[in-house]
Parts: C-alpha cells; sequence; structure tokens
C-alpha cells in the first residue's frame, strides 16, 4: 500500500502540473471511495489486499493534489498553510482512532462504512471547494518550459530528511510497541502514548506555530528535528512507563516544530510551474520512509539491539539535519557575497 501511494503522489505531481488539477483531485478522491465501499462487501483476502492497493493509490494522489493546491495559497504564509494541513491531519488521527475504539465492537463491516462516509465526504469536499486552481499552460518559448529543472541540491536533502525523520517515525508504529511489552508495560498503555500525542498537537500545535513563524525556516527545522532525533536516543534509556511518557512528550513537540516547516520549505523553492512535482517528491519521501521502517528495524533487530537500532536511527536523522542545515548556510552566505 505504501509503494503505491509512492506511486500515486508521483501521478499526482505529474497531473497537477501538466493536467488538470481540480479533476485529477474528483477523479482520485472518487476512485479511493470506490474501493471503500467495496471493502464493505468484499473484505476477504486477497480481495481485501487488491482494494488496499487501489486506496494507497488514490490517496497518494489526493494528498499530492492537497499539498500542490496549498502552495498556491497567497492570503496567508505557506509555513502557516502548511501548520494548519498538519493540524488538521492529526484531528482526523485522533477523531477517527476514537471512533474506531468504540466501533469496532460492532464488527469490521461497520468501520468500512464509517470509512466509506469519511471519503464520500472528502470527494464532495473537493468537488465543491477545491476549483481555485485553473491549469497553468506551458508553452515553448524556453528551455525550461519544456524540461523540469534540476532539483536543487537544498531541496534533495530535504527530502533525504524527510526520508530518514519517516523511518524513524514508522519504529514507534512497528517495534517499540514489541519493545514495550518486552518490558511489561500492557498494550492499553502503549495505545495512551499515541492518545497523549494526538491531545498535545490538536491543544499546542496552533501556539508553536505562532511562536515558529517569528524565525527563519532552517532554524525552527532545527530545533524540531533535533528535538525529534533526541527522543530516540532517550529511547535508549526508557524502562519505565513514565521514561516513555517523556518519551513521547519530546518526540511530539520536535514533530510538531519540524515536521509542517519541511514540505512548505520544498514549496518556497519549488519553481511555480512544479509545484505538483516538488510536492509529489515529498509524499513519496514520507511514504517511501514509511514503507522502509519496519523493514529496517526488524533487520536491525535480527542482528542487533533495540538500543543499536535506536541509536541508529537517531544518528541517521542528525546527519541528514546536519547535511540539510549546511547547505542551506552556504546558500545563504553565497546570496549574501552576490
Amino acid at each position: 500500500m505504501s509503494l503505491m501511494m509512492i506511486v500515486g503522489d508521483s501521478v499526482g505531481g505529474y497531473l497537477f502540473d501538466h493536467w488538470k488539477p481540480y479533476e485529477t483531485g474528483i477523479l482520485s478522491a472518487a476512485l479511493a471511495t470506490v474501493a471503500v465501499i467495496a471493502l464493505i462487501f468484499w473484505h476477504g483476502w486477497p480481495v481485501y489486499g487488491y482494494l488496499l492497493l487501489v486506496i494507497g493509490f488514490g490517496d497518494g494522489v489526493n494528498m499530492t493534489i492537497l499539498n500542490s493546491l496549498a502552495t498556491r495559497v497567497k492570503t496567508t504564509s505557506t509555513r502557516h498553510v502548511f501548520n494548519l494541513l498538519y493540524v488538521a491531519m492529526n484531528i482526523g488521527v485522533v477523531i477517527g482512532t476514537l471512533i474506531v475504539g468504540y466501533a469496532i465492537k460492532f464488527g469490521i463491516t461497520t468501520i468500512f462504512i464509517i470509512a466509506a462516509v469519511c471519503y464520500a465526504a472528502l470527494t464532495a469536499v473537493v468537488a465543491a471547494h477545491f476549483n481555485v486552481a485553473p491549469q497553468q499552460h506551458r508553452t515553448d518559448n524556453t528551455k525550461s518550459d519544456v524540461k523540469h529543472s534540476r532539483m536543487p541540491v537544498l531541496v534533495t536533502l530535504i527530502l533525504l530528511l524527510l526520508l530518514a525523520i519517516n523511518l524513524a517515525y514508522s519504529q514507534w508504529e512497528s517495534v517499540i510497541s514489541v519493545h514495550m511489552t518486552n518490558l511489561g508495560i500492557p498494550v492499553l498503555k502503549y495505545s495512551l502514548l499515541w492518545t497523549l500525542n494526538g491531545l498535545i498537537i490538536v491543544i499546542c500545535q496552533p501556539f508553536v506555530t505562532r511562536w515558529s513563524e517569528r524565525f527563519k525556516i532552517e532554524n525552527v527545522i532545527v530545533v524540531g528535528i533535533t528535538l525529534f532525533a533526541a527522543s530516540f536516543f532517550m529511547l535508549i534509556f526508557a524502562r519505565t512507563y513514565v521514561a516513555f511518557i517523556i518519551t513521547m512528550v519530546v518526540l511530539t513537540f520536535g514533530e510538531m516544530i519540524g515536521h509542517p516547516a519541511l514540505p512548505a520549505w520544498i514549496a518556497v523553492k519549488a519553481p511555480s510551474l512544479e509545484a505538483g512535482r516538488y510536492q509529489g517528491f515529498a509524499n513519496m519521501a514520507i511514504a517511501f520512509g514509511r514503507a522502509l521502517g519496519p523493514l529496517f528495524g526488524g533487520f536491525m533487530l535480527d542482528f542487533s539491539t533495540f538500543s543499536v537500532l535506536f541509536m541508529a536511527v537517531g544518528m541517521v536523522q542528525m546527519i541528514a539535519l546536519a547535511a540539510v542545515y549546511l547547505r542551506a548556510r552556504r546558500e545563504r552566505l553565497r546570496k549574501k557575497r552576490v
């Protein structure tokens, strides 16, 4: 499903730049909606797996269209728009998780009915409100109009950082639950950590957004990703539930500060006619990191320990962050000289 999201991200970026964003958004949302409706009636194996692939592709296209449209908002800063998107997605996660917790007792079919209603609502919102970005036709006047511009080194490094932090984040969604149960901590308490994560984001993100917009975007990212990476070094020493709570709080504040700023920075660096392409790459890096993460975690645990794994993902993030910061500083100094 993650791989199909990557394909969808690429297709969505291409269609945003070369076709019609509005029609692409409607078609991708409708495709995912039809697949979720089908799950209500056919959720046995292997049909379930096939339909997840369709949903992954539709979601990938739609997320890229959504982020690309966000780059065209001119009434407020790009950073503010991406922060709002980040808050909205986390509110959705909190509400969705809460609904599933209560609705699952009525059976899996009920869950798919609820999901189908949400996807149908998404399609309706796209159809009613997203016809705001007319296609920009390319001309043959310049070479850059025909060929894609060369991706800046800084953007490439930001994409690698996105991949690194999502590779690390996926450890929380996979191996850390096993680690906690090995320490005698119940699964319920692991689930409550995610509730804490969502509540902190929903309550604190508006304040964090106002604070972060006072500083240069690269400095905000350094603070956020350093906190995020530090939480994985803290996991090396976590042995009690209180220690995991503290670690989750540090991770969440790092996530709130640093994560929304990365796609916003890419949007600022992207040429206006290639917004879809650049946001497609951003979503691809996120999806690839999340797809690779559990595999990386399992491989590491086959040959080492949890502590080595946590140190490895922490170091990978810090190395990628250092590369991004040094490149941004170099480009800033070069502009000053010019």
